[in-house]
């Protein structure tokens, strides 16, 4: 139930070692309520001095005391520890996401990263709260407890010894039951949480294309399956709460009879009859405890083991192997035997990547077409260092070789435009300094109307100073496209610009409109543009022609054109003129 992966996480091992002595402190002061109480009572039925009943009532009553100021206390260190260390596992998990950078969001996918790093969290602090104490509490309490009983009446303890392993067996079975429910829920909770972002981010495209109503039953039918799988879980965890109320209660009551039956007989003396009564609740308290509360552990344990699974991704190795990287007119690129492939888990559309040769070169506008799911986002993730090819890829830059395109050098020299540019809360101005945060307000402004945002930016009354929301909320998609080009030409010391089909939920009068400061963009720059739309082909030096995740032409667009090849039939079929 706990994962051996916790205890290498700090102050664990100390927290256990201070709950165990917490812990079996407050089993002593049980067993002390229980024996005082049950005094109280005897001496009471035997009608003895006042005397003999006061004083175990006070001394009750200051077990019961020392008891709950225990449990404060043992509350107070474990509260503080799941704070304290569910934070750090925030803070190594935002690390290794900086760290690994935009491979690990590629390939586990953005809304499964953020539902760990925020309701996972959540989860694993409550995870922690209740589980330590639970184990702690079933692991000492009971076995002190059992002792004292069998001191007290030997058919006792044997009646207790032989009810609880009953009880653990049905706690397991219906455990196990319990788990498998909650894993899959937790997995369909992450399906969910993807899901829901990419149908955010598709909005657009989908109201564009007339489709957002259907897509409301896609979104009920994940919706339903998460609501199915919960409830199927919470039958699991209703049913094995009542089950080991039942068998506990049973127990007692078995028990009971029992020790009615020897006080009746004559053969036992009241006192053992009634403490081990009073004390057998207690004995089975900590196990009735740890199952009320199971299968609010279970989801906190599943998305701790989520959270282990991307602390162990191993990181990038060799991301130095490139040094002294300035892109010129002189430098060049060569690829040999490049081959990705997306894990099999990965419900990506976009097909796998296995390119044989490719040389780029200089300053030059490289257009990469290719139908829908060709490859071309998996080419752009790839030379962009967002993805890591699978075997030993050769490849160079200038003559050094490198393995994968994961190198800070290289990465250093990339200005990356996407479909759709992130926008962060804050101004205008600072998200246009994005690669270059020290730039001055003149440079801002001058890459500003570089982007044709000038006349934009001077219709709003603060100006530059405009805060704007998270993910660009309150900018048009069309005045996102231009800050993300101000970006690319506020970047001047970067001479690798990389497109991935940026105008794709543009209009055309919009796209048309952007067309003219991009041109002005590409000057002094290796330009790798994918892009579905023709007009682009024209302004490209050399087009790369995916199909199948392979290159399957690559030229100048004039020497392509002379010959019926990939690049022939594609333009026809991207035109229409063949159905």
């Amino acid at each position: 139930m706990i994962d051996k992966r916790l205890f290498r996480l700090p102050g664990t091992k100390k927290l256990l070692l201070m709950l165990a002595g917490l812990t079996f402190l407050q089993a002593f002061v049980i067993l002390f309520q229980g024996k005082y109480l049950a005094e109280a009572l005897v001496n009471s039925w035997h009608m003895k001095p006042l005397q003999t009943i006061i004083m175990p009532m006070v001394l009750f009553a200051a077990a019961f005391v020392v008891r709950h100021l225990l449990n404060l206390i043992n509350t107070k260190i474990v509260q503080d520890y799941a704070g304290n260390t569910s934070e750090e596992i925030r803070s190594m998990l935002l690390d290794k996401v900086y760290n690994s950078g935009p491979q690990m969001i590629s390939e586990s996918g953005t809304g499964n990263l953020v539902t760990a790093s925020l309701d996972g969290i959540d989860l694993i602090e409550n995870y922690f709260k209740l589980i330590f104490t639970k184990m702690m509490n079933m692991s000492i309490i009971p076995p002190i407890l059992l002792i004292y009983i069998y001191f007290q009446d030997i058919g006792s303890g044997v009646t207790l010894t032989i009810i609880v392993p009953l009880v653990i067996i049905f706690m397991i079975l219906l455990g196990y039951a319990a788990q498998a429910k909650a894993d899959a829920q937790y997995e369909q909770y992450t399906v969910l949480s993807n899901h829901f972002l990419d149908a955010l981010r598709g909005l657009p495209t989908l109201k564009m294309l007339g489709l957002s109503k259907r897509y409301v039953k896609n979104i009920y039918t994940v919706s339903d399956e998460y609501r199915r799988r919960t409830m199927n879980t919470l039958r699991i965890a209703i049913l094995s709460t009542f089950a080991l109320d039942w068998l506990t209660t049973l127990g007692i009551a078995i028990l009971a009879v029992f020790l009615g039956f020897g006080l009746i007989n004559g053969t036992l003396p009241l006192f053992p009859a009634m403490v081990t009564l009073i004390l057998a609740p207690e004995y089975f308290l900590p196990l009735r405890d740890f199952s009320s509360d199971y299968h609010a552990t279970l989801d906190g344990k599943n998305a701790l083991t989520n959270i282990f699974s991307f602390l162990e991704r191993k990181d990038n190795k060799d991301t130095d192997k490139l040094t002294n990287l300035k892109w010129d007119e002189n430098s060049d690129l060569e690829v040999n035997n490049l081959q990705f492939n997306y894990d099999d888990e990965d419900k990506t559309a976009d097909a796998s990547l296995d390119i044989d040769h490719l040389k780029l070169s200089g300053y030059h506008n490289i257009g990469v077409i290719g139908k829908s799911g060709s490859g071309k986002s998996t080419f752009i993730r790839v030379i962009g260092g967002f993805l890591t090819p699978d075997n030993d890829s050769d490849i160079s830059i200038n003559g050094q070789k490198i393995p994968h395109f994961t190198q800070r050098a290289w990465q250093k020299e990339l200005t990356f435009l996407p479909q759709s540019p992130y926008l962060f809360s804050g101004t205008l101005a600072e998200n246009i300094a994005f690669y270059r945060p020290e730039a001055s307000q003149a440079e801002v402004e001058d890459a500003a109307d570089k982007a044709g945002l000038k006349d934009f930016i001077d219709t709003l009354k603060d100006g530059y100073e405009t805060k704007i929301g998270e993910g660009g909320r309150g900018i048009s998609g069309g005045q996102q496209q231009r800050i993300m080009i101000a970006r690319a030409f506020l970047a001047n010391d970067r001479h690798i610009l990389i497109f991935d089909e940026p105008t794709a939920h543009l209009d055309i009068e919009t796209e048309y409109a952007l067309k003219k400061p991009m041109e002005q963009l590409f000057k002094d720059h290796l330009v790798i543009f994918a892009t579905h739309r023709l007009h682009w082909i024209k302004e490209m030096d050399y087009v790369i022609v995916l199909d199948d995740g392979m290159i399957a032409e690559q030229g100048t667009p004039e020497d392509l054109r002379s010959h019926q090849g990939a690049y022939s039939d594609l333009i026809e079929n991207m035109r229409g003129d063949k159905l």
